[in-house]
């Protein structure tokens, strides 16, 4: 059975720390490929500054060299507010055949259950949680239900949010070497968040 890691978020822009997750949980949970899903409306975040095709591009950009890294437009197609439960169904209408990982921050774990049809996402899914120094994790005190489906990564502490770019940006400073260089081309051809060329 194919081994899928699914990385949801705005990517409003996708940076290092997106692609350093992603590596973890596949090394460390041999996934065969990691899903890269931009998400249309997000329930609990601002409204994406840019269009999803433009997200969906960088996204392509930031993949493009990774052999196991692929971009999918699901939650786009879709529309409307991105709940993960609405989405999953819909991945597992057209790839029962998968054994699917959702990739989350180990900070989220902790929100699974408010989480929209979290007991019937465990039974279609693991999560990996994935782990940074110093992040906070209180596993035990969670249901037993969702304790069985989350098994944690390590990753490298990155200190860097899609927020901070953008106001580094709205700021006129730099963000080379915060994002992949083809997105840093692709965000400045396409005037994204203010940059310019040159």
């Amino acid at each position: 059975m194919k081994r899928v890691g699914i990385l949801g978020g705005a990517f409003d822009p996708i940076h290092l720390g997106h692609l350093l997750a992603a590596e973890a949980a596949l090394e460390q949970y041999r996934l065969e490929e990691v899903w890269f899903m931009p998400s249309h409306i997000p329930p609990h975040k601002h409204q994406a500054g840019v269009s999803g095709e433009q997200r969906l591009e960088m996204v392509r950009a930031a993949t493009q060299n990774h052999p196991a890294f692929k971009p999918i437009d699901i939650e786009l197609r879709l529309g409307g507010v991105s709940y993960t439960i609405d989405t999953i169904r819909e991945i597992r209408k057209l790839h029962p055949e998968l054994e699917l990982y959702f990739i989350i921050g180990a900070d989220m774990v902790n929100y699974l259950p408010k989480w929209e049809g979290i007991e019937e996402l465990t039974q279609m899914l693991k999560f990996i949680g994935l782990q940074r120094p110093g992040s906070f994790l209180e596993l035990d005190t969670l249901p037993s239900f969702i304790q069985e489906s989350v098994s944690l990564a390590e990753m490298p502490l990155v200190d860097i949010s899609s927020s901070l770019i953008r106001s580094r940006l709205a700021a006129g400073r730099s963000v080379r070497y915060m994002v992949p260089e083809q997105v840093y081309e692709y965000m400045t051809r396409s005037g994204l968040y203010g940059i310019h060329s040159g």
